[in-house]
């Protein structure tokens, strides 16, 4: 089993950045993709990006493309989400997931959740 736990997030101006971290329990992380989703009030939740195993390969979805850049650290058992040029439709709480199969946009697809971490952007 794989316990997720999501921070970073904050309040931050239009053309700001932010970096998400996930940490992940369990010695078996190096057995799942990452991925991280959104999900803003009152809309269904959003892939966002996902990171195969080893760390050599992204998917990202075209909304966050260019913008946003997926990483991870295997030794740390982390991944990160660095957020620049943020825009106030990026607004939502963001979650991170662990799952067997890369690239994956469907929740579905995904075994284990972050608690999540609220972004905001301000205009």
């Amino acid at each position: 089993q794989v316990q997720l736990v999501d921070s970073g997030g904050g309040l931050v101006q239009a053309g700001g950045s932010l970096r998400l971290s996930c940490a992940a329990s369990g010695r078996t992380f190096t057995s799942y993709a990452m991925a991280w989703f959104r999900q803003a009030p009152g809309k269904e939740r959003e892939f966002v990006g996902a990171i195969s195993r080893s760390g050599a390969s992204t998917y990202y979805a075209d909304s966050v493309k260019g913008r946003f850049t997926i990483s991870r650290d295997n030794a740390k058992n982390t991944v990160y989400l660095q957020t620049n040029t943020l825009k106030p439709e990026d607004t939502a709480v963001y979650y991170c997931a662990a799952g067997k199969v890369f690239p994956t946009v469907r929740p579905r697809g995904y075994d284990y959740w972050g608690q999540g971490t609220q972004v905001t952007v301000s205009s």
